[in-house]
């Protein structure tokens, strides 16, 4: 059983304020995309000699990856051991599973689902000493890349949990045929994530004070692959889109799965977050977002509020529209809220200010400029969705 206390923090940041930091970076073993390849998961993991794997499965990957997965894996002789994924990433959840486990003698541990069943696996995996061989089914958010998991309470709610691991998951595989038949919904949500990473990437750059997920300093590379995050999302997005209605993968349907899932998940945690997940943490905190809303989706709306804060107009604008475009929130009617209501405010203000990344920013955030940055940002999106209107976002919500 491994050790549940690892942080990375005290091990790669600085000694002391007066000593240099280190930059570090770091990745999966191997990623692994295109259309087809769940059928090749037998494969992959024959080159690293693993003969007895588990499945940690949502319940939609049940009924329709698990059967390929484990016809691949009967392929080159791999046993395989089967559990269901609750929905909730929480430390009930996580415990249950990795009780059930537990006895089977594994070698890794095949997590195949959405964003909240592979952080809840990679858990289980750390707990069971296990690789950890991710198969997101939804290009939903930036997950199954990094060494950390968000840990919810069962409801939902984000209370300051993060736990860390020591190494990133050992294969990372993406078939794009599955993501491209999956609602459009999880995608553009994935595109809310993944925009926050160059923006929060390129504050922690030049504050020299900023760190990222380990502690350290972060690479240029981190940066580079938030920037070219961003760059495909512009450029592809609505072409990606096109492709889920048609069900078919295309190449702008590739670029911005490895941009929602390779480069986001690269650049947010060897580059660092900042307000924007903040700001996206804090929205868990209303039962009426929590349990209607995607993450990517809350993330899109905390970017808006980290560009009001920065007094960026004009990046503030282009990623408002670019949000509007492909049907992500940009105002608070969007997410369910009222932003007249004072009570809301405190509690996504207070939640925000709790959240460690914040002080990545090169000033100080009182709870008086959060509000006006929230308001702000709330004006600006109804302004833009006044202009260029609302159809890509009601689509999305079925509305």
């Amino acid at each position: 059983m491994a050790k549940l206390d690892y942080l990375p923090q005290p091990i790669f940041s600085r000694d002391n304020e007066t000593s240099a930091h280190s930059r570090v970076f770091t990745s999966p073993g191997k990623y692994i995309q295109g259309p087809g390849v769940l059928a090749k998961v037998g494969r992959y993991l024959s080159t690293v000699n693993l003969k007895s794997a588990g499945i940690l499965a949502s319940q939609r990957g049940h009924r329709s990856e698990v059967p390929i997965v484990e016809a691949g894996l009967k392929e080159y002789e791999i046993v395989s051991t089967l559990t269901t994924f609750g929905g909730e990433c929480s430390l009930e959840e996580i415990e249950a599973r990795s009780a059930e486990l537990g006895s089977a003698g594994l070698d890794c541990l095949i997590i195949l689902g959405g964003g909240k069943c592979v952080d809840a696996g990679k858990c289980i995996a750390h707990r069971l000493d296990v690789p950890a061989i991710v198969i997101p089914t939804l290009a939903s958010n930036d997950a199954p890349c990094s060494a950390l998991s968000v840990v919810y309470a069962p409801s939902g709610v984000f209370e300051g949990l993060i736990e860390f691991f020591p190494s990133n998951p050992a294969m990372v595989i993406v078939d794009t045929e599955v993501v491209a038949k999956a609602p459009e919904r999880f995608l553009v949500a994935g595109m809310g994530d993944a925009m926050a990473t160059w923006y929060e990437a390129k504050v922690c750059v030049n504050n020299p004070n900023a760190v990222n997920m380990l502690g350290s300093r972060p690479t240029l590379a981190a940066c580079a692959m938030g920037e070219i995050c961003a760059h495909t999302l512009y450029a592809d997005s609505l072409a990606a889109v096109a492709s889920v209605h048609s069900g078919e993968p295309s190449e702008p349907l590739e670029r911005v799965v490895e941009a929602n899932t390779l480069l986001s998940g690269l650049g947010f945690e060897s580059g660092g977050l900042a307000a924007a997940h903040a700001v996206a943490q804090a929205y868990t905190n209303l039962p009426i977002v929590e349990e209607n809303y995607l993450h990517g989706e809350m993330v899109a709306m905390g970017l808006l509020t980290q560009l009001a804060l920065e007094q960026d107009d004009v990046e503030a604008k282009r990623a408002t529209e670019y949000f509007a475009s492909v049907g992500l929130p940009v105002h608070y009617g969007q997410l369910s809220l009222d932003p007249r209501d004072a009570a809301v405010l405190d509690i996504v203000v207070e939640a925000t200010l709790n959240f460690g990344a914040l002080t990545n920013l090169p000033f100080d955030v009182s709870a008086t400029n959060l509000r006006d940055a929230l308001l702000s940002a709330n004006d600006l999106g109804a302004s833009v969705a006044q202009e260029f209107g609302d159809e890509a976002y009601r689509r999305l919500q079925g509305s």
